[in-house]
């Protein structure tokens, strides 16, 4: 299985202060990899660091290509796509609309129009309510609609940071069942930030477990999630 992401001696920075600490990890084609650490362990600054919404050191490579330094647009052209913590979804425009920004690096209006019905059929809530503000969705709803606006951009990876944040047990079966299925049948690859650690190693093939901006372990998930010691080490649970 081929890389499609690899970093290098990633570090990243809110100002002055570091916060990741020269870690390398890799995403292979096709694959899911979560990031799994306490509060402040750095997971939500990696991912921001890869589209260049810090400021970063070493190097980041996408299918190829070193992509530091690149503007966010252009990271996002080339076939990533950001879904950050708390959702992001633009309250006060529709669900159509949401999804139509989505697309805006694209410029095949049938392609968009097709794939904005497709999304209504992994979420039929949202097609329900395509004209309604993305402001009186629900919790649940809103995820929905940002993982679709997501997808609308026609990524090659998707980087998702706390998808189940907030979200009540069925409802965050349900989404993560879904993103299952972008995976298997779109070949959609992922990097998850979870701090549901159960669940995402159950839905990822390889997990880093960040301490402090660190690596502190690294491995198969299958590994991570069978280890007693490593569980309760870092994981808590």
């Amino acid at each position: 299985m081929s890389v499609l992401l690899q970093a290098t001696n990633f570090q990243a920075f809110y100002g002055p202060r570091q916060v990741v600490f020269g870690i390398n990890f890799e995403v292979p084609e096709g694959a899911i990899v979560t990031v799994l650490g306490a509060n402040g362990a750095g997971k939500s600054t990696t991912l921001r660091g890869i589209m260049n919404e810090v400021r970063t050191r070493g190097d980041v490579v996408f299918d190829g290509q070193r992509i530091n330094g690149k503007a966010t647009e252009s990271i996002v052209r080339l076939g990533i796509a950001h879904v950050p913590e708390g959702r992001g979804t633009f309250v006060d425009l529709t669900v159509e609309e949401n999804l139509r920004l989505g697309a805006y690096v694209r410029r095949d209006r049938s392609g968009v129009a097709a794939d904005m019905q497709r999304m209504y059929e992994y979420f039929p809530v949202l097609g329900s309510r395509r004209s309604q503000r993305a402001g009186m969705l629900s919790g649940g709803e809103q995820q929905m609609l940002a993982i679709s606006r997501a997808l609308m951009s026609r990524p090659r990876l998707m980087l998702l940071d706390e998808p189940s944040t907030g979200l009540a047990p069925l409802v965050i079966q349900d989404i993560f069942k879904i993103l299952e299925t972008i995976n298997r049948e779109e070949k959609v690859s992922m990097l998850l930030v979870e701090q549901d650690a159960a669940l995402a190693l159950k839905m990822a093939s390889f997990a880093y477990v960040l301490e402090t901006g660190r690596v502190a372990v690294s491995g198969p998930a299958s590994e991570l999630r069978e280890s007693d010691s490593i569980r309760r080490s870092y994981l808590g649970y």
